[in-house]
């Protein structure tokens, strides 16, 4: 544990980067001096408990400015989508929960999973997050179209009349509450964001930092800690 501390909290506090875009882990806070809710916060404190240290949340707009800031001494730990290309600087966990990515399209469309990849085919998607990371190594024929934002990302796919909006299942189903009927959200998903948490690859080589998250994540998996 000591050496698990010291490499994931020298200060006596751990500094716990969370994705404030992330609708369905982190669940409030988002006023100004709130404190962030939800798993992602949660599960922040109960690392910085079993460390027997004090947590300090870090809020980030976008999960890609988590990872951009791996080698800024901006956190501790942080709580991301794992993906290959963010395991460069990042040693994550296997993951706590798995969220489904998919796409909207609209109504009249009979479009399916596989047909979204098509030669002309364009496609809304937030930058920078596990999914857009995803569709860019794997799509063959279909253009993305990124925006800054998820919100953003709805308008551009809208405004635009573009083929389909790539996103995580639960704020999709959320954006469909603003044109009831005009859009639908297609059958399966093409990807899974491997919800995990990540601490920065040490120079010398050192694992027990990562080891003690590792351990943790199992245990709270097997508890129902991660449900609860």
């Amino acid at each position: 544990l000591e050496a698990a501390r010291a490499q994931l909290a020298p200060s006596g506090v751990l500094r716990a980067a969370i994705n404030m875009s992330n609708i369905l882990l982190v669940t409030g806070g988002r006023e100004a001096g709130a404190e962030p809710q939800g798993v992602a916060p949660s599960m922040a404190a109960e690392i910085a408990a079993r460390l027997g240290v004090r947590p300090k949340l870090v809020p980030f707009a976008h999960p890609n400015l988590i990872c951009d800031a791996a080698n800024q001494d901006a956190w501790d730990i942080g709580l991301v989508g794992a993906d290959p290309a963010r395991a460069q600087h990042i040693d994550f966990t296997p993951a706590y929960c798995e969220i489904q990515a998919t796409y909207m399209v609209q109504a009249s469309s009979s479009a399916t999973l596989a047909d979204i990849d098509r030669p002309g085919a364009r496609i809304a998607v937030k930058g920078g997050g596990a999914y857009d990371l995803w569709l860019t190594r794997h799509l063959r024929h279909a253009e993305l179209v990124r925006a800054e934002t998820l919100d953003a990302s709805y308008e551009v796919f809208t405004s635009q009349q573009l083929d389909a909006l790539a996103g995580l299942r639960p704020k999709l189903l959320s954006d469909l509450e603003k044109a009831p009927g005009q859009y639908k959200i297609v059958d399966g998903h093409f990807m899974a964001v491997q919800q995990a948490v990540g601490s920065v690859k040490q120079r010398d080589g050192g694992a027990a930092g990562h080891d003690f998250l590792r351990q943790f994540i199992e245990e709270a998996k097997a508890s129902g800690f991660v449900q609860e």
